[in-house]
């Protein structure tokens, strides 16, 4: 199981009311409802193993130098050319962050990142690595992007309509909901745009169209081409020349990367946690006893 671990928090903040506090008064309602959502995917899904993955860099320039729109909205702080740029984050969000990786620190949780990638990108070489060995996968996010990734042996749990209301997209379930084969979202959310990533997407092309050309012509470079070609014909082929040079980048801007380098991980759910005199300091500490014992019994089931 891959979490994407930003968007599982995120939500977990807005979901979770911000009066459930630490002793000191802290906020702490992310890392509560971030424990909880944790403690439900084991329980329901019974993983064997499990990533918390991480954005190490949440706009990479190389990203942006593409497509400057990318995230820009989310820009809470400019930086110089060569900076990460800070993102918009709650001021009473940012602080429960530490306190979250301290606990599937303690845990024995896996969390891992990568230098100048966002965790879309490391989930989507682990994803790749592990359907290419021949494991199944559960990817787990609230970020419709990540449904490119759903393979024969890829999962995708969406949680945008929340935890009670979990979406698994199957190759079969991408198709039924979208019209568009199984491992072309990013080509359809290109095309059709996506203001939550600053996607301009093809002016005049909603999704109905996007889904009609993606599933006849696949991917962006082969809708390009056809375009190009005359195979494309009508308003559209004009419209998608018109956006060519944004489709000659946007590809590489939306499509997780599957090269990242990434160690072998030692990802293996615990029967118990890593460091419980750590954990038992932290959920002491900030409150979370509850939460904290919900997550131990989860784990303890997964080896029951």
């Amino acid at each position: 199981m891959l979490l994407d671990s930003a968007s599982l928090y995120f939500r977990a903040f807005y979901g979770v009311p911000d009066s459930v506090r630490a002793p000191n008064g802290m906020p702490v309602n992310a890392v509560r409802g971030f424990c909880d959502m944790v403690s439900n995917l084991i329980n329901r899904f019974s993983p064997t193993d499990l990533v918390a993955c991480l954005d190490y860099d949440w706009r990479p320039a190389w990203r942006v130098e593409l497509l400057p729109s990318y995230k820009a909205h989310r820009v809470a702080i400019p930086q110089p050319a060569g900076k990460p740029d800070v993102e918009n984050v709650p001021d009473l969000l940012e602080p429960q962050v530490p306190v979250l990786l301290k606990v599937l620190e303690a845990a024995g949780l896996c969390a891992v990142g990568a230098d100048g990638f966002e965790a879309d990108d490391v989930i989507a070489t682990l994803a790749h690595r592990y359907d290419e060995g021949g494991d199944a996968v559960d990817v787990v996010s609230g970020d419709r992007d990540l449904i490119d990734l759903a393979t024969e042996r890829v999962r995708v749990i969406y949680t945008g309509k929340g935890m009670s209301n979990l979406v698994e997209f199957s190759p079969e379930v991408v198709e039924a909901e979208y019209g568009i084969p199984p491992g072309h979202y990013a080509d359809f959310a290109i095309l059709r745009g996506d203001p939550s990533d600053g996607l301009p997407g093809v002016p005049g092309v909603g999704a109905k169209t996007a889904a009609l050309v993606v599933s006849k012509y696949g991917r962006i470079e082969q809708i390009l081409e056809a375009a190009r070609a005359g195979v494309l014909g009508g308003a559209v082929r004009s419209k998608v020349l018109a956006a060519a040079d944004y489709l000659a980048v946007a590809p590489a801007v939306v499509r997780g990367r599957t090269d990242v380098e990434i160690p072998s991980l030692s990802s293996a759910i615990p029967a118990t946690p890593a460091d419980p005199e750590l954990l038992a300091a932290v959920a002491e500490a900030f409150g979370l006893e509850s939460a904290v014992a919900r997550l131990t019994k989860a784990l303890a089931g997964v080896h029951g």
